[in-house]
């Protein structure tokens, strides 16, 4: 496990040091929550586009559920492992770039599950009707998790785990809401 911790570390410093001065508001921005309301509101217009109302209300029922769960796993995980996030790490911090620092503690990247929530669920419900969709919304979640290492607030093992969370929960979601979409298709007599 050491050897693991080791390599992340050195992965982590290659990453963030890629990083410069003049890109640092880019990626303070990428980070941040408010940038990507537009970005959710053609999200929601894509859904309502494809979906009857009553089943989109579902569906925004499960998003909402979801990344509250999705969001308060990583809270439990961070205090659970307790690992410190690079920036508080005292090994590095003569090595790395800190652009942003957070809470002590990072394991695991809460912003990379709920954009990899976001990504998984919203691909499998609009794969099969927007053929392109899924590349950007995964392009869209690595981009913003990318930002998490830049900004020296998290290890690439933080992002990778908070992906695989994110992107299982996204998956589980889904299906749950497709079973929802096909029973109302069902019970209503039409498909959405």
């Amino acid at each position: 496990m050491e050897e693991v911790v080791l390599e992340d570390k050195r992965v982590f410093l290659f990453l963030n040091n890629l990083g410069d001065t003049p890109f640092d508001q880019f990626w303070i921005m990428i980070s941040g929550t408010w940038i990507w309301i537009p970005l959710y509101i053609i999200f929601l217009y894509l859904l309502y586009k494809n979906y009857k109302l009553r089943t989109l209300l579902y569906i925004l029922l499960f998003i909402a559920i979801g990344v509250t769960i999705s969001d308060q796993v990583s809270g439990i995980f961070k205090y659970g492992v307790a690992r410190l996030r690079p920036c508080h790490d005292p090994s590095l911090q003569d090595h790395m770039r800190i652009v942003k620092c957070g809470g002590q503690f990072g394991f695991y990247s809460a912003h990379a599950s709920n954009t990899f929530f976001l990504a998984s669920y919203l691909c499998l419900l609009l794969k099969d009707k927007l053929k392109w969709f899924p590349y950007f919304l995964f392009f869209w979640a690595s981009v913003v998790s990318y930002s998490r290492i830049y900004l020296g607030v998290h290890f690439p093992i933080d992002i990778l785990v908070g992906a695989t969370v994110g992107t299982l929960l996204g998956f589980v979601f889904s299906l749950l809401a497709q079973k929802v979409i096909r029973k109302q298709a069902s019970e209503v007599g039409f498909k959405s």
